[in-house]
């Protein structure tokens, strides 16, 4: 039988990280290095060794800027303690590259909180996102991770004002069951008013529900780290079908391929395609040299840059 790659679509950069990614780079090219990044502006390891090369210092304590410096809030977000912090040093420019989809639900979590609303968020503990969305309010919001946490919660089950907000980058089967819990748990229960998962990693789990359905094994691009293209591997994993996440074609082992005639390949919203490429030259090099392309939606989606940077 013929081997073949199957390309996910749509897969790797979204427009939040297109946007994280092109701060920094003009940044750079209008004030030289070096330009300071609160935490790593995506969850990519090529990404933000290219950017230290030209001159990115990526660093987890504002106090660890130099005064008169520029510093750039990755992508992530962060909370407004960190903020204040920035604001109190004598900094020459401060950037903000949170995702304007994960700012939006830093805008409904601080609505709510105002409402006299208990916030219940949905998201990985320790995840920048995370600690940056809980940190837009003082008190009266908990996080959960699983069914067990819903039913650890030390909330009134009739309490009147209750509502969910979750992480941008969550598995949406997972969170479905941990709402519907959610839901079954306290009536007077507030939706979010749209989604809080954001388009792309809709879109991307999407192509991996159909990319599964035709391939043997799947191979997904993205860093340890990234939370969505963790729930790219896991979510394969849980249709059935074996899949590795890697950074570089050359973590791709031989032994992997013995028993797979078809790959699905994909890429997590912040690996950049230039990554792909390498995967698929290396897997030309073990006899996969069909390529198709799974198409699925058209991403058009984009975000504009602060006014300082659009020129």
């Amino acid at each position: 039988m013929k081997k073949k790659i199957i390309l996910a679509n749509p897969r790797g950069f979204c427009a939040g990280v297109d946007r994280a990614i092109a701060i920094v780079e003009k940044a750079l090219d209008k004030y030289g290095a070096p330009i300071y990044v609160r935490h790593e502006v995506v969850h990519n390891k090529y990404v933000v060794d290219n950017l230290k090369k030209r001159g990115a210092i990526f660093i987890e304590d504002v106090q660890d800027v130099p005064q008169n410096s520029i510093l750039i809030y990755s992508a992530h977000g962060v909370p407004l303690s960190v903020r204040k912090e920035a604001q109190n040093k004598n900094l020459k420019m401060i950037f903000d590259a949170t995702c304007p989809l994960v700012s939006k639900v830093h805008v409904e979590i601080k609505n709510l909180h105002r409402q006299g609303y208990t916030i219940v968020m949905i998201g990985h503990k320790g995840h920048p996102e995370v600690e940056g969305t809980m940190g837009q309010v003082e008190g009266d919001i908990y996080l959960i991770e699983t069914i067990n946490d819903i039913l650890n919660l030390p909330i009134k089950t009739d309490i009147e004002k209750i509502a969910v907000v979750t992480q941008t980058t969550l598995s949406v089967d997972e969170t479905k069951l941990l709402i519907d819990k959610l839901k079954s748990v306290f009536s007077n229960l507030k939706l979010p008013k749209n989604e809080d998962i954001c388009y792309a990693t809709q879109n991307r789990q999407d192509a991996v529900k159909k990319l599964v359905k035709v391939c043997d094994l799947l191979i997904v691009i993205g860093s340890k780290n990234s939370s969505n293209s963790n729930r790219l591997k896991e979510l394969a994993e849980n249709l059935g079908v074996t899949a590795y996440l890697i950074d570089f074609a050359s973590e791709i082992e031989k032994d992997w391929l013995t028993n797979a005639n078809v790959l699905g390949v994909t890429a997590g919203a912040s690996a950049p395609e230039i990554l792909v490429e390498g995967v698929i030259n290396k897997l030309n090099s073990f006899g996969f040299d069909s390529i198709e392309i799974l198409e699925a939606v058209e991403e058009n989606m984009l975000f504009a840059l602060p006014n300082d940077l659009r020129h």
